[in-house]
């Protein structure tokens, strides 16, 4: 069995990770560029400055991803490369980088699909509140306006915000990310209502002024994805309890990020549990946050095992010690791509695609100049199986997107972590297509036929 005839084959990036050029061509700084001058904020004292330098090897990494055989390239754009001040006047240059990208992208034949914000907030507009300004959401759909006035006449995917809950919980609570805050809990839900409102007026900004009809997305992190013990009925509802109930204070599940964004309204349990923490929140933002989607983005990296217990509720299996995991100490967990693509599509109705999965590995060159990473190759394949899958049982999954093309720099982690099918030397900046690329392209040109 393949995939569907129409699947779509690629591969991820975002901009702070890989463009580099960090103070170039009338580029502003963004809170990335200040978190990572705190002493001891990031792995090795690292900094997106270079990073893997894409915004000068543009052409190279094209070509790259023309001999890997990709359909479709997932890309984000830098914010404050656009509107250095975050809204106001535009950067001619760095506009033209995208342009450029973008024409390049197609003449090889490779679909762009463009993500407008990746993490890297304009450091100008943080100083003006940044996320918890209500003016905020009017900030993004301005520059999601200027993007979109630029890219779509060639452009028709689009992804608003990717892993809000990911930038907020890190960023914004427990400080770990940038811009390293530690708010009280009242304040992240406003920084995360705020962020779903820019996400609603983005998608608007996007069916508004769009030249080709487009297809918008939201991409979400659902790790740990919760994978029932057994094909007990009762272990699956367990599990499907246990990914998408709001059950901690402090801690908010995909409902919360997903629920407002599908049926205009935040799960009960999450108002209930929140109740004395949460912004005022009025008809007409749900109105806004709730704007069709035509797919949801789901970035899946690892899971964990549930069970119903005695009385019916969910309970965590441990994994038993030897278990398998990423250098980034990521359970393996293959079946979690089948179940995030089973459990989302049954409770919101739409089609997913897989917007990241991959793995992080100690890979470096061997005596023979190549980059073996038979660990990638044998993580990508279980969990591709599982995909496969999900398509055999009638899923709506439109495609996968690797993560990632190329090494890069992984936030706080800095460059210790490595997560592409293409090795990067910082030093030279010399590429490497490593084993996995190539067992990658065989994978494409099979349509999934070899797994």
């Amino acid at each position: 069995m393949t995939f569907p005839k129409d699947f779509i084959w690629g591969a991820a990036t975002s901009a702070y990770q890989i463009e580099g050029a960090a103070q170039e061509d009338g580029k502003g700084p963004s809170i990335w560029d200040l978190f990572c001058r705190k002493p001891g904020a990031v792995g090795q004292g690292a900094s997106g400055d270079i990073a893997c330098d894409h915004y000068h090897c543009r052409r190279e990494d094209i070509t790259l991803m023309r001999e890997i055989s990709l359909q479709a390239y997932r890309f984000s754009i830098a914010w404050p490369r656009v509107l250095p001040q975050g809204k106001g006047p535009v950067n001619k240059k760095g506009l033209e980088f995208y342009d450029r990208l973008v024409d390049d992208l197609l003449a090889a034949g490779i679909t762009p699909y463009v993500t407008l914000f990746h993490w890297d907030y304009p450091q100008a507009l943080h100083e003006q509140g940044g996320w918890l300004n209500r003016d905020s959401s009017d900030w993004f759909a301005e520059y999601a306006a200027v993007v979109v006035n630029r890219l779509s006449d060639r452009v028709q995917n689009w992804f608003t915000i990717n892993e809000p809950q990911t930038f907020i919980v890190c960023g914004y609570q427990h400080g770990s990310h940038a811009p390293g805050e530690r708010l009280e809990f009242s304040q992240v839900l406003l920084v995360a209502h705020n962020v779903l409102l820019a996400h609603g007026k983005a998608v608007q900004a996007i069916r508004s002024r769009a030249q080709e009809k487009p297809s918008v997305g939201y991409a979400l992190s659902v790790n740990p994805v919760a994978v029932p013990a057994t094909n007990s009925a009762e272990d699956i509802q367990a599990a499907q309890h246990a990914f998408f109930a709001n059950a901690q204070k402090g801690r908010m599940n995909n409902s919360w990020w997903t629920d407002p964004v599908v049926f205009g309204r935040y799960p009960e349990d999450g108002l209930v549990l929140f109740a004395n923490a949460l912004p005022a929140i009025c008809e007409s933002d749900m109105k806004t946050i709730s704007q069709p989607l035509d797919v949801l983005g789901l970035n899946v990296y690892f899971g964990e095992l549930h069970r119903a217990n005695a009385g019916g509720a969910p309970e965590v299996i441990p994994f038993a010690p030897e278990h398998p995991r990423t250098s980034f100490n990521w359970p393996v967990v293959p079946e979690s791509l089948y179940w995030a693509a089973k459990l989302y599509a049954a409770r919101y109705k739409l089609p997913v695609i897989i917007s990241e999965n991959g793995m992080s590995n100690n890979d470096a060159p061997s005596s023979d100049g190549a980059v073996h990473d038979p660990q990638r190759i044998e993580f990508l394949q279980s969990y591709l199986r599982e995909l496969k899958r999900a398509c055999a049982d009638g899923i709506d999954v439109r495609g996968y997107f690797l993560w990632s093309l190329m090494d890069n720099f992984e936030w706080a982690a800095g460059y210790r972590e490595r997560f592409g099918i293409v090795y990067v030397d910082y030093p030279t900046q010399k590429r490497i297509v490593k084993d996995s690329a190539s067992w990658y392209r065989q994978v494409i040109a099979a349509n999934g036929a070899l797994l």
